[in-house]
């Protein structure tokens, strides 16, 4: 644990503890993004500026010399020009690489179909704006250069980007509308999942409305106000109507292994050039609908 002094105040906290560790700014990096650096106990971004008494926690991390190389994998690409790419991404697909999982991710497919992706992210994150889940199918954007891309993180951090999600849930929601304003951050008891929690979680809110009901299970449509790790997933979960098929919320059985049941079905955003509102949607994929028919 470091306890930030006074003649610390407003220094960058990877430019602190790159000295203080003795270890690369990349590196510093790499934890404050996998959480293994907290401040006070909550994740910072790397340009975070230290205040006095800031207690850094800083985790356990063994550096993994990660090769990530070009891959000819398919994108299904929905619209595409100089700034932006936006993706229907797969069932299965990992976004970004992470030490241990290397290979078959989106940006592997992104480094080989494209030469032009913003680097604001790092070398194992390029292009990458947003994420969904692997086992969350559906639209993202990429961007193709940095101004495009701090123009489109600016436009998420001020709630400007539509995102609308289409979720299998069981049991019969009675509402046909609900707002769930619940606040995220790490289970306390396991830190590999995302909980409702007041301890050192941050602001969540998802609008539900009902699409239709079916046989012990709802078919859903929800809107991100937020966009925290796993919100939809953990919000749904714990108003007691977890997404079919999820294999860590909700403690249900599996229909099968092809993946939850939630599909990011539009995305609308401001385009960083023209200044012109965009929207896209897509279907839900062959796994969703063929999970779906078991409940009719």
């Amino acid at each position: 644990m470091e306890i930030v002094i006074e003649e610390n105040i407003n220094e960058r906290i990877d430019v602190y503890l790159s000295k203080k560790l003795e270890r690369s700014r990349s590196v510093i990096s790499k934890m404050i993004n996998t959480e293994n650096i907290l401040v006070n106990g909550l994740k910072v971004k790397n340009s975070y500026n230290l205040k006095l008494g800031d207690k850094i926690f800083v985790g356990e991390y063994e550096e993994e010399d990660m090769n990530i190389e070009k891959e000819n994998i398919e994108l299904d690409i929905v619209y595409e020009d100089d700034d932006v790419i936006v993706i229907n991404k797969k069932n299965g697909m990992v976004v970004h690489p992470a030490p241990g999982n290397t290979k078959g991710t989106l940006v592997n497919a992104l480094l080989y179909y494209s030469k032009n992706l913003s680097d604001i992210n790092g070398e194992f994150r390029p292009g990458i704006v947003h994420r969904i889940d692997a086992y969350t199918t559906g639209l993202l954007m990429v961007a193709k250069n940095n101004k495009s891309h701090e123009i489109l993180a600016d436009e998420l951090a001020k709630k400007q980007t539509t995102r609308k999600y289409i979720a299998l849930v069981w049991g019969v929601i009675n509402e046909d509308t609900a707002t769930i304003d619940a606040p995220i951050g790490r289970d306390v008891n396991d830190r590999k999942k995302m909980a409702v929690t007041p301890i050192n979680s941050k602001d969540a809110i998802t609008h539900l409305k009902v699409l239709e009901r079916l046989n012990n299970a709802t078919l859903v449509e929800l809107v991100l106000e937020t966009g925290r790790t796993h919100q939809i997933r953990v919000h749904m979960d714990y108003i007691g109507h977890p997404v079919v098929n999820d294999p860590v919320y909700g403690k249900r059985k599996l229909i099968d292994n092809t993946g939850q049941c939630l599909h990011a079905y539009e995305l609308g955003f401001i385009h960083p050039t023209s200044n012109k509102y965009m929207e896209f949607s897509c279907e839900i994929p062959e796994c969703f609908k063929n999970i779906l028919e078991k409940f009719k």
